[in-house]
C-alpha cells in the first residue's frame, strides 16, 4: 500500500510539473508563444524576452511553485502516508521531469532552472538558498542565465552531500542536475561562441535566410 501512495505522489507531481507556465501565462496575456522565438524554450527567461517582464515574473514564480508544492505536499502527508526520504526526492525528481517532458505540450517543455530551485527550496531549504545565492552571484557579475544555471546545477548536488550528508536526496538533487546541464548543451556551446544572450535581452526577429550582401559594413573584426 505504501508503494502505491508513493507512485500516487510520484505521478501527481509529474502531473503538476507538466503544467507549461511559460505558454499558459503567454495565452492568458495574449503574447506569442515563447516556443516560436528566442531560444524557443518555454521559460521565464525566453518569456522575458517578449518584452512583458510582468509575464515573465509569473511564469517564473509558477515555474518554481510547481516543484515547491508537490514536495511541500508530500512533506506534509509524509506522517500519514509514511513517505520515505527516496519518496519525497523522487516527487521532486518528477515535477521537474515534468517541465522537461510535459505530458500536456507534445513532450517539449523547459530547461528547469526554476522548477529545480523550487524543488530543492522544499526538499532542503538551506540548500535551496545556497543554491540560489549561487545563481545570483554568477548571474549579476555574468548578466548570463545560462550560465549561473549550470554552476547552480554543478554545484548543488556537493552542498547537499557535504553541508547535509549523504541521502536518498542527494540521487534526486544529482539527477536533476545533469539532466539541467544537459538541457543547457546549446547555451554551453554558444557560451564557448560567445554568443549566448545576456539577461533582459529582447529576441531578435528571426533572420532572413537570404542576405548575402555585396558591401559588408563591418571591418572592425579581426
Amino acid at each position: 500500500m505504501d508503494l502505491l501512495y508513493s507512485l500516487v505522489a510520484i505521478v501527481a507531481a509529474y502531473l503538476i510539473g507538466s503544467l507549461s507556465f511559460a505558454v499558459i501565462i503567454s495565452r492568458a496575456m495574449g503574447l506569442a508563444d515563447p516556443r516560436s522565438y528566442g531560444s524557443k524554450n518555454p521559460g521565464a527567461t525566453n518569456v522575458l524576452r517578449s518584452g512583458n517582464r510582468k509575464a515573465a515574473v509569473l511564469t517564473l514564480a509558477f515555474d518554481a511553485l510547481k516543484g515547491y508544492v508537490p514536495v511541500l505536499l508530500a512533506l506534509l502527508l509524509q506522517p500519514r502516508y509514511g513517505y520515505g526520504e527516496l519518496t519525497i526526492g523522487l516527487v521532486g525528481l518528477a515535477a521537474f521531469l515534468g517541465h522537461l517532458w510535459p505530458v500536456f505540450f507534445r513532450f517539449v517543455g523547459g530547461k528547469g532552472v526554476a522548477t529545480a530551485a523550487g524543488v530543492l527550496l522544499a526538499l532542503n531549504p538551506g540548500l535551496g538558498l545556497a543554491t540560489l545565492l549561487t545563481w545570483v552571484i554568477v548571474a549579476v557579475f555574468t548578466r548570463y542565465s545560462s550560465l549561473a544555471a549550470l554552476v547552480s546545477a554543478a554545484f548543488a548536488p556537493f552542498y547537499q552531500l557535504l553541508i547535509w550528508g549523504p541521502s536518498p536526496l542527494v540521487l534526486s538533487v544529482a539527477v536533476m542536475s545533469l539532466l539541467l546541464i544537459w538541457r543547457h548543451s546549446a547555451n554551453i556551446q554558444k557560451l564557448l561562441a560567445g554568443t549566448e544572450s545576456r539577461l533582459g535581452q529582447k529576441a531578435a526577429a528571426p533572420a532572413a535566410p537570404h542576405h548575402p550582401h555585396p558591401h559588408h559594413h563591418k571591418k572592425g573584426h579581426h
